[in-house]
C-alpha cells in the first residue's frame, strides 16, 4: 500500500484540528491506516521544541531563530514519524507543516528561498501530496480562536492584526502559485462541507 502525506494550513481559527480529526475518521472509514500529528511538535524532539517556540513573549525570539527552530523540529519529526509512517503504507496528515514556516516567517521578512534551503537540508526537501488551505476571513478566525482558548495566546495568535494579515496573504500567495498540491478551501462553510471539499480534492489519490 502507497502512503500518502497531507497537510492542513491555514491562520488562526480556520479549523485545522478539527478537520484533521475528521479528515482521519473519513479516510480510516474507507480502510486507510491514518497518522494525524502536528506542527511544530510531532516526535518528542520536535514537542521539546515546541515549548520553547508557543511560549513566552512575543519578543522572545527573532524571525531568524524562529526560522531556524522550526526547521530544527521538522527535522526531527519528518525522520522520526513523517518517513517512517509513510513508507510504512501510511496516509500521515499534519496539522501545519512548511508552509506555516513560509507564511508566518515570511511575515516577518524571511527570505521564503531560504525558509526551503533550510527545509531542504533539515527535512532533505519532503513535500506532501496535497496541501488543503483553510481560508478563513481574520475576524472569524479570532471569534473562533476566543471562543476555544478564551483570553489565552501563544506567541503568535498574540501578534497584531497586520501581521496576520500579511500571513493570510502569505498562504494565498502559496495557494495560487503552487496549484498541482495546494488546494483552497473556503474554511467559513459548514465543517462537514469542508471535510467533503477536502475528500473531493483526495480524489485523484485516493485508492
Amino acid at each position: 500500500m502507497i502512503g500518502r502525506f497531507i497537510s492542513l494550513e491555514g491562520g488562526e481559527g480556520a479549523g485545522k484540528s478539527t478537520q484533521a480529526a475528521a479528515l482521519a475518521a473519513a479516510l480510516e472509514a474507507r480502510g486507510l491506516p491514518v497518522l494525524v500529528t502536528r506542527e511544530p511538535g510531532g516526535s518528542e524532539g520536535a514537542e521539546a521544541i515546541r515549548q520553547l517556540l508557543m511560549q513566552g513573549d512575543v519578543a522572545r525570539w527573532s524571525a531568524h531563530a524562529e526560522a531556524l527552530l522550526f526547521a530544527a523540529a521538522r527535522a526531527d519529526h519528518v525522520e522520526k514519524r513523517i518517513r517512517p509512517a509513510i513508507a510504512a503504507g501510511t496516509w500521515v496528515i499534519c496539522d501545519r507543516y512548511l508552509d506555516s514556516t513560509r507564511a508566518y516567517q515570511g511575515a516577518q521578512g524571511i527570505d521564503d528561498a531560504a525558509i526551503l534551503a533550510l527545509h531542504g537540508f533539515g527535512s532533505k526537501g519532503l513535500l506532501p501530496d496535497r496541501t488543503f488551505f483553510l481560508a478563513l476571513p481574520r475576524a472569524a478566525g479570532q471569534q473562533r480562536t476566543r471562543a476555544r482558548d478564551g483570553a489565552a495566546n501563544d506567541r503568535f495568535e498574540a501578534r497584531d492584526a497586520p501581521f496576520h494579515d500579511a500571513v493570510a496573504a502569505g498562504f494565498e500567495a502559496i495557494a495560487t502559485n503552487e496549484p498541482d498540491r495546494v488546494r483552497r478551501i473556503d474554511a467559513a462553510r459548514s465543517a462537514p462541507e469542508v471535510t467533503q471539499a477536502m475528500l473531493d480534492g483526495l480524489a485523484d489519490l485516493l485508492p
